[in-house]
Parts: structure tokens; C-alpha cells; sequence
């Protein structure tokens, strides 16, 4: 009897694990990311996860990238939804967000659109808190709706604009991303 009970478990976990990848969690630096995200009217499903590490030394934080369900990376910085999930690995001041989004921006966005966008980004700049160890951040994008803030699940606000997204998205998929192998990581190249 004990080998069949132990026949039964062995072949259930053979079964679980062909299961197909989007019922099971994305995992990096031993924190997981789910493999879809229902937002409002659209699912979205995950294209990458990656570890950001500073002078390759110090991991900063690790993230998950999703987008629509059926659209190709390279609409990623388009008008369809997408999400972007942060989870630090360190403390960070809250005021210390703003400076760095506005510096990452410009290196994405040329001048004209930084001034057309400058009260929306003081707005979403004006959102962030500090943040410790195990905290994260969701950028989440639905066409005609805006991009949602939000801290731990909590939503902190709402930012409209297609051409706000895509500036801030820049921050992390644009053509000068915060770090070039996070990029790759998580857009799944």
C-alpha cells in the first residue's frame, strides 16, 4: 500500500510540474510574481522577471513586467495596458523617487514632452512613500483610465494620459533604461 501511495504522489508531482507555466508563479531572488494580472476590462499576461543589482554588487530590487494578453513586446511602449510590479530589497526615501523618475525620463522623452507632462509627473511623484525591504510598487496602464500608483496593493492614485505612460514606462523599457539587462530580463529578450 505504502508503494502505491508513494507511486500516486511521485506521478501527481510529475503532473504538476508540465502543468503549463501560466498557472505557476514567476520567481526570482526568492520572490515571486504571479503569471497574469486581471486589471479593469483586459487580462494581462507576464512577459519577464528580473533582479536589479547596483554596480552588479547589490541587488535593489526585483520586477515583473505584463502586458496585455496577445500583444507583442514591441507594443510595449504603445497604447495597450501593462503593468510593472517593483519589490525592493532596500530602503529607499520617498522624496528620494521623484529626482531619479524626472532624471530617467529625460533620458527617454525629449524637452517639449517633459514640459507637456510636468504637472502629471509632479502628481505622480508627489504619490510615492518610503519604502523598506519586502514593500512593493505597481505602475499599471489601461487605455482611457491612466496609470495607477500603488504601494503594497493599496492604490495611491491615478495619472491620466497615453503619453504619460509611455514616458514613464521609458523609465524601465525605453531606449535608455534605468539598467539594460533589467530590461532584457523582464521584457523576456
Amino acid at each position: 500500500m505504502k508503494k502505491i501511495k508513494f507511486a500516486v504522489v511521485g506521478l501527481l508531482g510529475v503532473v504538476l510540474l508540465n502543468q503549463p507555466l501560466a498557472i505557476r508563479a514567476a520567481e526570482i531572488a526568492d520572490i515571486k510574481f504571479e503569471k497574469q494580472y486581471n486589471a479593469p476590462e483586459t487580462g494581462l499576461e507576464l512577459k519577464g522577471v528580473g533582479l536589479l543589482r547596483y554596480l552588479g554588487l547589490f541587488n535593489v530590487y526585483a520586477g515583473a513586467f505584463y502586458l496585455e494578453k496577445g500583444a507583442s513586446i514591441n507594443d510595449a511602449l504603445t497604447d495597450r495596458a501593462k503593468r510593472l510590479e517593483v519589490e525592493y530589497l532596500r530602503a529607499f526615501k520617498g522624496e528620494d523617487f521623484g529626482p531619479a523618475t524626472v532624471e530617467m525620463m529625460e533620458k527617454n522623452v525629449d524637452k517639449a514632452t517633459m514640459e507637456r507632462l510636468r504637472q502629471q509627473i509632479n502628481y505622480h511623484n508627489s504619490l510615492y512613500e518610503d519604502v523598506g525591504p519586502g514593500d512593493r510598487y505597481a505602475l499599471t496602464y489601461i487605455p482611457g483610465r491612466g496609470t495607477e500608483l500603488a504601494l503594497n496593493g493599496e492604490p495611491k492614485g491615478v495619472i491620466e494620459g497615453a503619453d504619460f505612460a509611455t514616458a514613464l514606462f521609458s523609465i524601465w523599457i525605453g531606449q535608455e533604461p534605468i539598467d539594460k539587462s533589467f530590461k532584457q530580463q523582464i521584457m523576456g529578450l
